[in-house]
């Protein structure tokens, strides 16, 4: 017997001994759920955004496109008589004004060439005063009837044969003097001359033929042309614009201004006036040329360099701008995150327009009173609740960078 109850409480012992764990394991399962529920019950605060509403200002669409300037005038430099080149009397690249001497053809020859036709003039007038007296005399021999009429009539073909050889020699004179005029290669207008390609000492071939010998270049700087394309579907929109009365519009009759900026330049601080559009569009292409004027007082503007223009698309208009920053992207789309009433993170598709400074102009999507997230966007998900902080709207942008281009063409 007393074995039996040693067993019977042995098992008691051990039967304890499992409840009890298990109330242990239990109740720390029970903990740790707890712990979980408080956890989850408070969850992570709301997300901090900044917000604007969008900025109203008038702005002007604009296209941009690529071009080179190229001179108004361009001259090449060729002797108009033969002769050896006795001297250069400029500097490779300077510029000169119209008159210039350039060059100096050995004027010897041609010196001897004007004293001779001067010579032969003389002696012409000469002849003509023998026979013009002789003329004189027979006039009144042949009234007398001392000569014949056949004798009278040699005396006054001699005179008109004498007045025909003065006014040969004559143009012979005029025509050394100007030969000799031509030894002197003057500028024929103020720009910017090239380099020598002939040295003092070589033959030059002039005269109008095509061997006659290239000397140098001259191109005008100031003012200067820029040369750009743009397809057909933009000039169909400009010309429709320009009809509707909106003559600030690029066409062939409005003249409007247009904005240029040079690859190393950020702003758009050139200034220039259409002047001319091409009167047909390359098949090649399809596209059309257009061309202004730019002033170039500074001559920083050279034949051949490219630049970015800006021209007018649009009249122009109330848009809303935010800042650039606050547009996201969705494959193709544009978006912006806009807060509602209850805090809550909405998404919004938008057309954009023009970048101004560090503005976007909206198009289409947005309303004036919509508070866009500006600051903390790859925070926030849409639907998600946010803390927003209003931001007063964006300063005014300087006056070098109130517009850009809506499309762009490289």
């Amino acid at each position: 017997m007393g074995i039996t109850i040693l067993t019977r409480s042995n098992s008691s012992i051990g039967f304890t001994r499992a409840v009890s764990g298990w109330a242990v394991a239990i109740g720390l399962a029970t903990l740790v759920a707890s712990c979980g529920e408080q956890k989850q019950a408070g969850g992570p605060p709301p997300p901090a955004v900044t917000v604007a509403l969008p900025v109203k200002r008038t702005v002007s669409d604009f296209d941009e496109y690529v071009g080179r300037f190229t001179a108004i005038n361009s001259v090449e430099v060729r002797a108009r008589v033969s002769g050896y080149l006795d001297s250069v009397d400029f500097k490779d690249g300077q510029l000169v004004k119209q008159g210039d001497l350039l060059f100096t053809i050995d004027k010897r020859p041609f010196q001897n060439s004007v004293d001779q036709a001067r010579a032969t003039l003389t002696q012409a007038r000469s002849n003509l005063a023998f026979a013009e007296s002789d003329f004189q005399r027979g006039q009144q021999l042949v009234q007398d009837k001392t000569i014949t009429s056949q004798v009278f009539e040699q005396r006054s073909q001699a005179y008109r044969n004498a007045q025909a050889a003065v006014a040969g020699a004559e143009a012979a004179v005029k025509q050394a003097e100007l030969d000799l005029e031509f030894t002197e290669l003057r500028a024929p207008m103020a720009g910017r001359i090239g380099d020598r390609r002939v040295s003092p000492g070589n033959l030059v071939t002039g005269g109008s033929g095509g061997t006659t010998t290239l000397l140098a270049t001259v191109v005008s700087t100031d003012p200067i042309h820029f040369e750009f394309t743009f397809d057909e579907a933009s000039y169909l929109r400009y010309e429709r614009l320009a009809r509707t009365g909106q003559e600030d519009i690029t066409s062939r009759n409005a003249g409007v201004e247009v904005a240029l900026k040079l690859i190393d330049e950020k702003d758009f601080g050139h200034k220039g006036r259409m002047d001319f559009i091409d009167n047909v569009i390359d098949r090649a292409t399809g596209t059309i040329r257009g061309r202004a004027v730019v002033p170039n007082p500074n001559g920083v503007f050279t034949p051949g360099m490219f630049a970015r223009v800006r021209v007018p698309a649009s009249s122009p208009y109330e848009g809303l701008l935010v800042p650039d920053v606050a547009i996201g992207s969705e494959q193709v789309r544009k978006y912006v995150l806009v807060v509602d009433d209850t805090g809550t993170a909405r998404q919004k598709y938008v057309t954009l327009g023009q970048l101004v400074g560090d503005l976007r102009v909206i198009k289409e999507g947005v309303a004036a009173n919509d508070r866009v997230v500006i600051n903390g966007l790859a925070r926030v998900r849409p639907g998600q609740k946010v803390t927003a902080q209003e931001q007063q709207a964006a300063p005014k942008p300087s006056a070098a960078n109130t517009a850009a281009p809506a499309n762009k063409t490289d």
